[in-house]
């Protein structure tokens, strides 16, 4: 088995936005999108051609407490929680209403696992989307303010604003759900709450030694 991890990078302009089919016109404009699409295609060459057991899941934004930015579009959903606990205020590179498909680490891990574990026979696919959750930036300021109630943010969109609006709000994963079982375990409100505790630990003032 051959494992491809695609992005939702790989959709487009053209692509409809919103619940984003598992089938649709893959137009990236992106360098990362465009080498995403060719991946794909080469899998589904060597599915076809060579009946090699090729697999791939379209990646949403990643969240992850263990994880440092590393500058990317979706790095807003991360870097908040660092800049809410440490400064209890964060400066957005996106729009308040910009939404972007995403998932926490702990469902990619398990979803990833099970995806390859699944026997052959029930895929009538090799590429899936696949996805846990949608939100906004400012849905997500909402949340953390639950748990730190003095937290602020202002937004100043940067170019990553044009990429994050050439990609999908939502994409649509019934295939994944329907043929090998996939179920999110973390929504918002989950995922903030882990994000928070993991990060709190880790971020808390250190006691100097005397």
């Amino acid at each position: 088995r051959i494992f491809w991890p695609s992005s939702i990078a790989a959709f487009g302009s053209s692509t409809p936005r919103d619940n984003t089919p598992n089938d649709t016109i893959l137009q990236p404009s992106t360098m990362y999108g465009i080498t995403k699409v060719t991946g794909e295609l080469l899998v589904e060459y060597y599915w076809k051609k060579y009946q090699l057991d090729t697999r791939v899941l379209r990646l949403p934004g990643i969240i992850s407490s263990e994880t440092p930015c590393g500058g990317g579009t979706t790095d807003y959903a991360v870097e908040i929680f660092y800049e809410a606990i440490e400064r209890k205020h964060y400066t957005c590179f996106v729009r308040p209403d910009t939404s972007l498909p995403t998932m926490y680490m702990p469902d990619l891990l398990n979803g990833t696992i099970q995806f390859m574990e699944t026997d052959v026979s029930r895929l009538h696919r090799h590429v899936y989307n696949f996805t846990a959750l949608s939100f906004s930036a400012k849905d997500l300021a909402m949340e953390i303010t639950k748990h730190i109630p003095d937290f602020t943010i202002d937004y100043k969109p940067d170019f990553r604003q044009n990429i994050a609006d050439s990609w999908p709000r939502s994409i649509d994963d019934s295939l994944a759900r329907q043929e090998w079982g996939w179920e999110p375990q973390y929504g918002l409100k989950e995922m903030t709450n882990d994000m928070i505790q993991r990060l709190s630990q880790r971020l808390k003032p250190k006691k100097s030694c005397e």
